[in-house]
């Protein structure tokens, strides 16, 4: 070897962790030692209940015969040596059912516990309940009792819902090896179940001895294993590890206790019994104080015990070892409301019970007020006002119950209110944020209250002179004043704003005020004039958010007249903001002020008005129509647009979106004729906008139109390709080679990307935003080249069928496109059976299954009135059922794919069958078999749930079978018939699951 590989070789080895090897199960039997040795490690591996499992597994393999055929496990002295190593290994574990039962199985437990009973000379074939624990060895009577505790508490455990692991993709031996196990462990189950009462009998005969207990270790199962002598039997089971009487009662009372509470469900009188055993056990723990041997959760055993109480009633609300859960239940059970409600104001200061406890007992009162009890109605506003003042205290946000109660209370309430409020708060040692909570409670309560009398009530009590600040309860007084001369001068007129005597800056103040807030044009000019009267300076500036478009500011602000300036500004302004919020009736007549005022000295100022109002009635007539009109506009609307498109005058400031809203309005309404063949070509060269109105309507208007009229479509390819286009430069790299670079900003095409989604999400009219879906479909189809998952759409022939320049898109842009266009179209018509099968298949290519399938059932359900009629065929043809059947496998709901397998024209067989044998389906499985209609696939159904050994599955599947109208004997009309109603009433099914 090379002094170079000699390095490599020692890099090698010296990187690798230095973890010895896993010990085998077949070494434990050729060094008998070896076992305690493994065992003794701090972290051994395998781990004790791994080597359960090897041994027992070994041991119980079957044997075949000479003849082929297979044996039950023989006993040898191999097989009895590894069943002697997994009790060993449970002896070292100290016999621990809670470990046990955390790493075995029930089957493999079951046949440990079975082999120590061998091992420890159980008679066999006698029942446990007729031997009499006393007269047995002590290790044998032990054996007895561990079993029959797994016994009750494998009962117990089993009723506990349980997460299933997720399979893999098993082969067909390892399912059927999944299903013996669970068939084992149902057999199990049953057993123990039929036995639960001789077990729990054994249990209690066990509590009736005094005397130790010893159970097997590894020592006395070595004695065991050479034991020949009838001596032998003696010194092993006198010779294992003791377990006083006080430790073994006060296990098998905790287990006993679990058994009686799963059975107090049917059986009311065994929580008593359960109380009597979870008594012992807590008074056993106490007397042992720390033991080795007893293992139990005790705050299990804690949950137990105050459920037996509250299960009971064995509550004494005196005592004082009580819990408050225990202690608000017995009260109830008792009917003592007035300690309820001291028990909830006591609890305001300790918060102890959680505040959905507190919650689920005011709800609990107030359905019994529904019910009639009217008596129980002053007892929950008392509740009520207790949560509520909880809720203050934490800062959470008031209950509405409360908020409701609270502007119109009673005195008394009020009264009540304020003295939960004071006891609530802890008057030794409040904190500061309790005391700032409860302050702002109190400034709450003073602004809600609606009676004046009530409020100061309030203001006059002790909390509120304590929590508020002086300044806080001058501001509140003053509001209070103000309340109450309004409601006393309410009778006569208040005096007139201007004869109010006050100083300039507060007559400006008010002025302002009055300015932000008016929409009369003939009021702000008459504020303006007085603003300007008092003070000179420019009042366009008072509301920050008074805004005008860049292109006009120059323009307004170069008027040399100081009030007219700020008219002129404000009203465009205050215009623009009403036509923002859909105030036309507004914004028109400030419109038409501000029109008024400067026809008389700025023509290019008119224009720039005229076009705004232009802009005014298109969005005004887009909003009618948005809101379902089909009034077409006026003409005199359209020619107005017309002279707009074609206007030129020389420095007018023109507003881009005037003229994109034009073209959008023209496209809206249709107006194809006039874009097609009456626009100017100057202007389509000039304004993107028309350009790419013109294409549009020309593309509709050839749709549909034979292959060689697409010229105009080919032009909207074109430009929009390049709108989705970026720049792309080489540059050669270090090493020679030449490398692409993208730029995102790219001018290549006749506007941004951005501007173009915006002009497109101004247009409403379903075939120009059908033909621009299509295009992105096909686009996107292109860009992604996944032949197998494309999106479909409506006239994909029409675009071309390649892409010379694909480098150059940004595939992103067009993904991020197709979304919007596809969702924003939806928005104006979710109806529209083509644009849904469009979004669905872009959820469907995002691998987003159950939202596809959701706009797949959207898409059947608007052609057939709900699935009350037939599906049509071109929209649930067979790729798009195959998508569905594949979103559904997705999902893990195979029974729903085995029933879409039948709404191909040829029926999917192997897919449908492969999808039944799998058992961890997250649909209703069973309840989908009335959909089915083919026999073919129920009878597999019938074979598959006997294979499995479900016989109430296999009931349903050959009920289902059972149908007259399915016998295939039947003419074809009847068949179909049948075949079409399970389909509708299947199709309902999904879309109450998925909508």
């Amino acid at each position: 070897m090379s002094a170079e590989a000699a390095d490599r070789v020692a890099a090698v080895t010296t990187s690798r962790p230095n973890t010895p090897p896993q010990s085998s199960w077949f070494e434990f039997l050729l060094d008998g030692s070896l076992l305690e040795k493994h065992l003794q490690k701090s972290h051994p591996d395998p781990a004790p209940v791994q080597l359960i499992i090897q041994f027992l597994e070994q041991a119980s393999k079957p044997s075949v015969n000479e003849q082929n055929q297979v044996q039950p496990p023989v006993d040898n002295r191999r097989n009895r040596t590894l069943k002697l190593l997994a009790l060993k290994v449970a002896a070292h574990m100290k016999w621990d059912l809670d470990l046990l039962e955390k790493g075995l199985t029930i089957p493999v437990l079951n046949m440990l516990l079975n082999e120590l009973l061998c091992v420890s000379k159980v008679p066999p074939g006698v029942k446990h309940v007729d031997l009499d624990l006393s007269t047995l060895p002590p290790t044998t009577a032990m054996a007895v009792i561990i079993y029959n505790r797994w016994a009750i508490r494998t009962i117990v455990l089993s009723s506990f819902p349980e997460k299933q692991n997720k399979p893999g993709p098993h082969q067909m031996n390892m399912l059927s090896i999944v299903q013996q196990e669970k068939e084992m462990t149902e057999n199990i189950l049953t057993v123990l179940k039929e036995q639960a009462a001789d077990s729990i009998h054994v249990l209690e005969g066990a509590l009736q001895l005094k005397k130790d207990f010893y159970v097997h270790t590894l020592r006395t199962l070595d004695l065991l294993a050479a034991d020949t002598a009838a001596n032998g039997e003696t010194e092993s089971s006198t010779a294992g590890l003791c377990i006083s009487a006080d430790e073994l009662h006060c296990q098998v009372h905790y287990d006993l206790g679990g058994i009686f509470f799963h059975q107090g469900s049917t059986d009311q009188s065994a929580y008593e019994k359960a109380q009597g055993h979870f008594r012992q056990t807590k008074e056993l723990l106490k007397k042992l104080l720390a033991s080795l041997h007893v293992h139990l959760d005790e705050k299990r055993l804690a949950g137990y015990w105050n459920a037996c109480k509250a299960l009971t009633g064995d509550c004494d609300p005196a005592d004082p070892q009580i819990t408050p859960y225990n202690q608000i239940n017995s009260l109830i059970r008792t009917q003592n409301h007035h300690a309820i409600v001291e028990a909830f104001i006591k609890d305001n200061t300790s918060r102890t019970l959680p505040n959905h406890f507190r919650r689920s007992i005011l709800r609990e009162f107030l359905y019994r007020v529904q019910q009639g009890e009217t008596n129980l109605d002053e007892f929950c506003h008392k509740l009520c006002i207790c949560n509520a003042i909880r809720d203050a205290l934490e800062g959470d946000v008031l209950s509405v119950r409360f908020q409701q109660l609270l502007p119109k209370p009673s005195k008394r309430s009020v009264d009540f209110l304020l003295e939960v409020c004071t006891r609530s708060l802890d008057r030794d040692r409040p904190s500061e944020v309790s005391r700032r909570n409860m302050a702002n409670f109190i400034k709450t309560l003073c602004e809600t209250l609606e009676e004046l009398h009530l409020v100061f009530i309030v203001t006059s009590h002790k909390l509120f002179l304590e929590l508020l600040k002086e300044d806080e309860r001058k501001c509140l007084l003053e509001q209070m004043r103000k309340r109450s001369s309004t409601i006393n001068l309410s009778a006569k007129p208040l005096p007139s704003f201007y004869d109010i005597p006050a100083s300039a800056s507060v007559n400006i103040g008010q002025l302002e005020q009055q300015l932000i807030l008016s929409l009369d044009p003939r009021r702000i000019r008459q504020i303006l004039i007085e603003l300007h009267g008092i003070a000179e300076r420019p009042f366009w500036r008072v509301n920050s958010k008074w805004e005008v478009p860049p292109d006009y500011i120059n323009v307004i602000l170069g008027i040399k007249d100081n009030l007219t300036k700020d008219l002129v500004y404000i009203l465009m302004a205050k215009g623009l903001h009403c036509i923002s919020i859909k105030d036309f009736v507004h914004a028109r007549q400030l419109f038409s002020a501000c029109l008024e005022l400067v026809t008389e000295f700025s023509p290019k100022l008119r224009q720039v008005m005229l076009n705004e109002m232009l802009l005014l009635d298109i969005r005004a007539h887009e909003a009618l129509a948005a809101e379902g009109s089909k009034e077409r506009p006026p003409p005199d609307l359209v020619s107005r647009v017309r002279g707009y498109l074609e206007m030129r005058i020389h420095d007018l400031p023109l507003r881009q979106v005037v003229g994109e809203e034009g073209v959008a309005f023209m496209l809206n309404w249709r107006e194809n004729d006039y874009l097609t063949l009456q626009v100017p070509p100057s202007l389509v060269m000039n304004n993107p906008y028309i350009k790419l109105g013109q294409l549009l309507a020309s593309t509709c208007k050839e749709l549909p139109g034979p292959k060689e009229s697409r010229r105009m479509a080919k032009e909207l390819w074109d430009v929009v390709v390049q709108i989705c286009s970026v720049s792309i430069q080489h540059k050669r790299n270090n090493d020679g080679r030449v490398g692409l670079i993208k730029h995102r900003e790219s001018s290549l095409g006749i506007m941004p990307r951005n501007k173009f989604i915006t002009f497109v999400k101004k247009l409403r009219e379903p075939l120009v935003l059908t033909t621009l879906t299509s295009l992105f479909v096909r686009l996107h189809s292109l860009v992604r080249d996944d032949i197998v998952n494309e999106v479909t759409a409506e006239h994909l022939s029409i675009w071309p069928s390649s892409l010379p320049n694909i480098q150059a898109v940004d595939v992103e842009a067009v993904a991020v496109t197709v979304k919007e266009l596809v969702s924003y179209s939806l928005t104006l018509n979710p109806n529209n059976q083509s644009w849904l099968i469009t979004q669905a298949d872009i959820y469907f290519v995002t691998n987003q299954y159950c939202a596809a399938l959701n706009f797949y059932l959207q898409a059947g359900a608007v052609c057939s009135d709900f699935f009350t009629k037939a599906v049509p065929p071109d929209t649930y043809t067979d790729q798009v059922l195959k998508r569905m059947i594949k979103c559904c496998s997705m999902m893990n709901c195979h029974t729903q794919v085995a029933v879409l397998c039948q709404f191909l024209r040829e029926v999917d067989y192997m897919t449908a069958f492969k999808a039944l044998q799998e058992q961890n389906s997250h649909d209703a499985m069973d309840s989908f078999y009335d959909y089915i209609w083919d026999i073919t696939i129920l009878e597999y159904l019938t074979h598959i749930h006997h294979k499995r050994g479900e016989a109430e599955k296999r009931q349903i599947a050959m009920k289902a079978i059972g149908q007259t109208e399915l016998n295939t004997s039947n003419p074809e009309e009847v068949l179909q018939l049948a075949a079409q109603k399970r389909k509708k009433r299947f199709l309902q099914a999904m879309a109450k699951l998925y909508f």
